[in-house]
């Protein structure tokens, strides 16, 4: 019931735009590919010899079947290459006076290179406002104190953050990278009602306060919005940082090519994540022929595509991620399609094991099940002979941290590997090992440790 003098907020931030007809978006969208298609040929060295070699005109595309069909993906390594050849920021950017240049960042480089980014004053002011409707979707008010936990500096993710909320209102603490305890002790000391940072280090930060003695579901935060890596969406992950923080949890971010990034942004109604597609259009398509679309519910590579940006817009970005779609109706009332379960994992970190196909991401959503087990885990591949072996090194509660191995554990290691053997198709060996056995996260996990090349 709201209470006297409290001030009741809109639903959406546009809602003409978050509730528009699939018809009409869709020729919304049409209407910008072209245009785009247009500017990147005629403006842009990089898409224009990209086109012509592969004998392709924007001309040719009538329609979104044709765009899939017809217009060649672009991957990070030729990104990386173009601007190795065309420093600083490649040919696919125009030669923008300074004075239009409002900010230059780049990608975090845990894959790799790290990618130059040139945004222009117009790109720049445009993501604001697409960042505070990404935000006020996911729960964020004017009313809110948020906490960025996300690193300022090179990296996109906290200053995309730090815009939608001082977009739409809200008081920022834009905190960054620091000691967790400081993050912990500020939003007690300062009331902070949203959070954001890395699923995984949303995670870490509930052992970190239980060290500390204090229950974060005490706190007044009320929403977690998670991005940077995979899994904030995962229900098995979600659950257990709601459960860990009291709080509604949000998935938000796509990849920092795509800036604005959170045009991947779930609801707090938990039905996945929107893609606001008449701002970056998505695409799922066959992983092995990005020539095809896959309809509805089945798994694929999304490719995405700047409607509106113009310095250093991506055409078809192919980022090697996999995820599904549902087109159906959002109780929350907004009209874009969703992924229900976020990004799932890069299709790149596909572990085949006995003849199974095994994504790291299924692996972390059996163990976010078990409220026995720590954030922390490790996945170990290996070869016996010419076999390819798989195991899971998982940390313990602090609460479950005693000495020895009892019988109350290998009753919780049978339970563990049962589950995993029904969602993955084959047994996977669980150890339990003590908290703060693993180097804990603070900014993006990486979970996997495969020795397999040493016997090649």
């Amino acid at each position: 019931m709201r209470q006297p003098g409290e001030t009741v907020y809109p639903r959406f931030w546009d809602e003409k735009r978050e509730t528009a007809d699939a018809a009409s978006r869709r020729a919304a969208i049409l209407n910008r590919i072209h245009h785009q298609l247009h500017y990147v040929y005629e403006q842009l060295p990089f898409y224009r010899n990209l086109y012509d070699a592969q004998g392709f005109h924007p001309d040719d595309v009538k329609s979104l079947d044709d765009f899939t069909a017809k217009v060649p993906v672009i991957t990070k390594s030729m990104l990386v290459a173009d601007q190795a050849a065309n420093p600083p920021f490649g040919s696919y950017t125009r030669d923008f006076p300074s004075s239009e240049i409002a900010r230059i960042h780049g990608s975090s480089g845990t894959s790799g290179t790290p990618t130059m980014y040139a945004v222009s004053q117009k790109d720049w002011d445009r993501a604001a406002e697409v960042h505070a409707m990404a935000q006020w979707c996911a729960g964020v008010r004017p009313s809110d104190t948020v906490q960025i936990g996300f690193p300022f500096g090179l990296f996109f993710g906290g200053w995309g953050v730090l815009q939608g909320a001082e977009r739409l209102g809200a008081t920022v603490f834009p905190l960054g990278v620091t000691d967790s305890e400081k993050h912990i002790e500020m939003l007690l000391r300062l009331g902070t009602t949203v959070f954001t940072a890395t699923p995984s280090y949303c995670m870490h930060l509930i052992s970190v306060a239980e060290g500390m003695g204090i229950d974060l579901r005490d706190t007044a935060v009320r929403l977690l919005i998670t991005g940077g890596e995979p899994g904030g969406s995962l229900p098995g992950t979600r659950q257990a940082l709601a459960a860990g923080w009291g709080a509604t949890v949000v998935d938000a971010g796509s990849t920092s090519e795509m800036y604005p990034f959170q045009t991947n942004v779930g609801c707090e109604t938990g039905t996945g994540t929107h893609l606001i597609n008449d701002e970056v259009y998505a695409e799922v398509v066959d992983r092995d022929d990005f020539t095809q679309q896959l309809p509805a519910g089945e798994r694929g590579a999304i490719v995405y595509t700047h409607l509106w940006r113009e310095s250093q817009p991506m055409i078809r970005f192919a980022p090697g991620d996999e995820t599904y779609v549902d087109e159906g109706p959002c109780v929350c009332g907004r009209t874009y399609p969703r992924m229900p379960e976020g990004v799932l994992g890069r299709l790149d970190d596909m572990l085949v094991i006995r003849g199974a196909n095994i994504y790291p991401s299924a692996i972390e959503n059996v163990l976010r099940e078990f409220p026995e087990l720590d954030g922390e885990f490790r996945i170990n591949v290996f070869r016996t002979g010419t076999m390819d072996e798989i195991s899971v090194d998982v940390e313990r509660s602090p609460d479950d941290a005693g000495a020895g191995v009892t019988l109350r554990d290998d009753a919780l290691i049978d339970r563990v590997q049962a589950l995993l053997k029904s969602r993955i198709g084959i047994r996977i060996p669980v150890a339990l090992v003590p908290v703060g056995t693993f180097e804990p996260t603070t900014f993006k996990a990486r979970r996997v440790v495969d020795t397999r090349e040493q016997w090649v």
